[in-house]
């Protein structure tokens, strides 16, 4: 089959690679539809340990299976017998594995395995580029749900740090959970622009007024936006980190402390969350979903390298075997 290969920092090679054979129970899926995240970003520049060279990257796929059904894939493949699992926080199980980190390969390829549990079947008439978006929307859908449950307010003022895949995922998945007030933070002028345009989104440069927000859901996750969250939540607010762009700085701890700011990390979904986000994308219940930006596979590499130097206005690029 055909794959585009991540080689090396800042290298993505598009090259026959070995044909996935399925083991005992699992599916082989054809990817119709995968999208590029922030974390295969990260393996992209180097930055992820847990992503060596060579790898296929990928995890946010749809497909088809041997018989024709479309599926959107759960890449989170958990023991199901652990504490964690046992308890409907699959998430935290501390075997989990996910496709695009071994031992699993990815879904940036013609195919891949996946076990049964985590294949979610399509409805017919879905687009396979908004049913490949329930592994990102999923990321913010989880995080919502904490923070509501967490919170003291029935519909917090919300703010959105990033206006990404994940930061929009979020923001459409407070409003789907009834959250009225949100705005969303993206420096970027061209995406910005996207947000309000295209996404229908309050987004805004920057946060204007801070010690005003009940919510705050950090889905970049860098020293400068963890300061943001700090100071722009109100005491007994809560800050969801989603974003995982640098591993320290900018918690404000001492104001976390003396105003009781709840602050929870959050990682990935539950299967509940990933199957919950799938039939909110099936029903119409986060929207159209028609700002991805589709590119052949085969120009992966030019793909990373625009989002890379911010020339993109999508917040998702979808590329297609």
């Amino acid at each position: 089959m055909k794959a585009l290969v991540y080689t090396g920092p800042k290298a993505m090679e598009y090259r026959d690679a070995a044909d996935p054979v399925a083991g005992a129970g699992e599916h082989l899926v054809r990817v119709e539809r995968v999208g590029i995240c922030g974390s295969d970003m990260h393996a992209f520049l180097g930055h992820d340990e847990r992503r060596p060279a060579p790898l296929i990257l990928g995890h946010e796929a749809c497909g088809t299976l041997e018989d024709g059904q479309r599926v959107t894939v759960n890449p989170l493949v958990t023991c199901g017998t652990c504490r964690a699992c046992q308890s409907g926080r699959e998430n935290l199980c501390r075997t989990r594995q996910i496709i695009s980190m071994p031992p699993r390969e990815g879904a940036f390829a013609e195919a891949f395995v996946m076990v049964p549990e985590n294949i979610v079947p399509v409805p017919e008439g879905v687009d396979p580029a908004k049913a490949a978006l329930a592994e990102p929307l999923a990321c913010g859908w989880h995080a919502v749900r904490l923070g509501l449950e967490a919170g003291w307010i029935d519909s917090p003022k919300t703010l959105v740090l990033g206006g990404g895949a994940i930061g929009l995922g979020a923001a459409l998945s407070a409003a789907a959970q009834s959250v009225a007030d949100i705005t969303i933070v993206e420096p970027n002028d061209m995406r910005r622009k996207f947000l309000v345009e295209t996404c229908g989104q309050n987004a805004v440069a920057s946060v204007e007024q801070m010690d005003a927000y009940d919510m705050v859901i950090d889905g970049v996750g860098y020293a400068a936006t963890r300061e943001t969250a700090c100071a722009a939540v109100v005491p007994g607010g809560v800050i969801m980190h989603i974003g995982l762009g640098e591993g320290t700085g900018g918690v404000d701890v001492r104001r976390v402390t003396l105003q009781e700011v709840t602050f929870i990390g959050t990682y990935a979904y539950t299967k509940q969350d990933f199957r919950d986000t799938a039939a909110a994308i099936f029903d119409g219940s986060l929207g159209p979903l028609d700002w991805t930006e589709e590119r052949p596979l085969s120009d992966g590499n030019r793909a990373f390298e625009d989002i890379r130097a911010g020339k993109v206005a999508a917040p998702k690029i979808v590329l297609v075997p």
